[in-house]
């Protein structure tokens, strides 16, 4: 099997994407990309990242794949939890209190920090538009983040996004009364959810 045979197959296997460090952790040498690039099998999308040319950029699966530490939460989890009608302008995620990546400076993202014991909390996949998973947190953490969060929050989508919760006929307050617990906003949570339910 050539480099670049290789390269495509583990394309196939990645979901389309491959880091530079994919290949030469396999001692494949570099060069093939550039041939597969010049043959319009793959594109490249930044430095040291390309994707198969038969696929669609998903911004939230690249992402995902250059930051494999981050969860999506707060509004970005609304809107693929279907708890909002705004598409993220800028994604929202969450990382362990220690994480440093590159991307803590790029503009387009917006990270909070949480303890490690309450980082894995509601942790979960999710598709995206385009089919790819994801992590994300489930709906009652998402909802946690937001209550505990709800001063970096717009006022209507803040409203909009806990009458949506409450509304739905398969949630778990149950769950999200014992998250937030382990957040310390217990009390508030049960007053929202009394209020609008």
């Amino acid at each position: 099997m050539s480099d670049e045979e290789k390269i495509l197959e583990l394309i196939k296997k990645n979901g389309g994407l491959i880091k530079t460090s994919d290949i030469t952790s396999k001692n494949i040498n570099k060069m093939a990309l550039v041939r597969l690039v010049k043959k319009g099998l793959i594109d490249r999308i930044e430095r040291g990242l390309y994707i198969d040319s038969t696929k669609i950029e998903d911004s939230y699966y690249v992402f995902q794949y250059k930051c494999p530490k981050a969860i999506f939460s707060h509004e970005t989890a609304l809107y693929f939890h279907d708890l909002t009608d705004r598409t993220p302008i800028e994604f929202m995620v969450t990382v362990p209190s220690k994480y440093n990546s590159r991307l803590l400076k790029d503009a387009n993202y917006k990270f909070s920090y949480i303890k490690e014991e309450l980082y894995e909390l509601g942790k979960t996949t999710i598709k995206t538009p385009y089919g790819n998973k994801v992590f994300c947190y489930d709906i009652e953490r998402t909802i946690c983040d937001i209550i505990k969060d709800k001063n970096k929050i717009e006022k209507y989508q803040f409203v909009d996004a806990l009458k949506r919760y409450t509304s739905l006929k398969v949630k778990d307050i149950a769950k999200l009364y014992k998250y937030a617990e382990r957040f310390g906003i217990k009390d508030e949570v049960k007053k929202y959810i009394e209020v609008l339910n």
